[in-house]
């Protein structure tokens, strides 16, 4: 066949005559065309749950396009990708949840045990000293620990050392010591940090959960200024 036919004006016409294009409107053509715009929102966008919801979207409507083609592999393929993303989607809201929770109430970071790693401590362990590199936070499950500067006790269910990641060197501000054997669950700096950028309104509600830690400690002190004796005044 010649193809300078092809080329020919009143083949483009046909081409793109309304009854050629007719052609192409099919249930299956209609399904991968919103797949693929869901497809490029996902790519185009720079939050997690956005991203996740127009991935949902995408992965229905191309496993729609399969069904109606058919075609086997992009059935599997994307039958596969749908519950993945949507678990995922779960997995953000809820941990989003957990951190809005805790954010408003007792400070617990029960939320973040996925993410954890177990270590145990025996009376008289120091958990970290001030003024050390500090490079992980510790969530306190059970036995009891002193704030040595303060001379203050923390039991299971409070943070320790959460504010190393927010000082400009990453150094202790103070130093903690176990007074009653215990164990305590530690997760890097790295992971928080992953957690955070993941998702803004993580970050968002992480920075008010030590925030509110801080305001504490001022309140804390203030108390223990107020409840001194005034010096006496010079002659």
């Amino acid at each position: 066949m010649d193809i300078s036919q092809f080329l020919t004006w009143d083949y483009v016409m046909h081409f793109l005559s309304w009854d050629h294009l007719l052609t192409f409107v099919t249930i299956a053509n209609i399904l991968g065309l919103i797949g693929g715009i869901f497809y490029v929102a996902s790519v185009s966008m720079k939050t997690i749950i956005p991203l996740r919801v127009a991935a949902i979207a995408s992965t229905f409507f191309f496993l729609g396009y399969g069904l109606f083609t058919p075609a086997l592999p992009t059935i599997f393929l994307y039958a596969m990708l749908l519950p993945l993303n949507i678990y995922r989607l779960h997995q953000i809201r809820q941990l989003i949840e957990k951190v809005r929770v805790a954010a408003g109430g007792d400070l617990s970071m029960d939320w973040l045990e996925p993410f954890t790693t177990r270590r145990g401590f025996r009376k008289g362990a120091e958990l970290f000293h001030k003024g050390d590199l500090a490079g992980e936070m510790f969530l306190i499950v059970k036995g009891k620990y002193l704030v040595k500067e303060l001379g203050i006790e923390l039991l299971p269910g409070h943070i320790i050392g959460e504010l190393g990641l927010l000082t400009p060197d990453n150094r202790r501000t103070a130093s903690v010591v176990c007074i009653q054997a215990g164990h305590c669950l530690s997760i890097t700096y790295d992971k928080v940090r992953e957690l955070y950028f993941e998702n803004p309104e993580f970050g968002f509600h992480f920075l008010q959960l030590t925030s509110q830690r801080l305001l504490q400690n001022v309140a804390r002190l203030e108390a223990q200024l107020a409840a001194r004796p005034p010096a006496p005044q010079g002659a």
